[in-house]
């Protein structure tokens, strides 16, 4: 039978308020922002640019395949100083292209863009 003490005789006294409004504010507070992250994430625009991804490749000069084909072997130092005189003789203002007909043995009517 209930003899009107509310705290059941536990010596609880007035201060169980306390603790149980800070663990009250604390549980709706993570919730809220529980929420707030959910809603954030899922309404984030996706980055263009990682932090770690490596930049775009720099379209190469005539010049600079020309240099490239002669490195690999793809045409003689003769012919590699024949077609830079060409092209320096030809030059094209930034932008533009010249196509080069590779003149190789067994590469006839090869032809190479830059």
């Amino acid at each position: 039978m209930h003899n009107g003490n509310w705290n059941d005789g536990m010596g609880h006294g007035s201060w169980w308020w306390i603790p149980m409004m800070i663990m009250m504010v604390a549980f709706w507070g993570g919730l809220i922002w529980i929420v707030l992250t959910l809603v954030k994430r899922s309404h984030a625009t996706p980055q263009i640019h990682t932090p770690g991804a490596p930049p775009a490749p720099v379209k190469a000069s005539a010049q600079e395949i020309l240099a490239e084909r002669l490195a690999r072997g793809e045409i003689e130092p003769d012919d590699y100083r024949l077609r830079l005189e060409t092209l320096r003789q030809h030059s094209l203002p930034p932008g533009g292209s010249a196509m080069l007909t590779d003149a190789t043995p067994g590469s006839a009517g090869t032809t190479a863009a830059p």
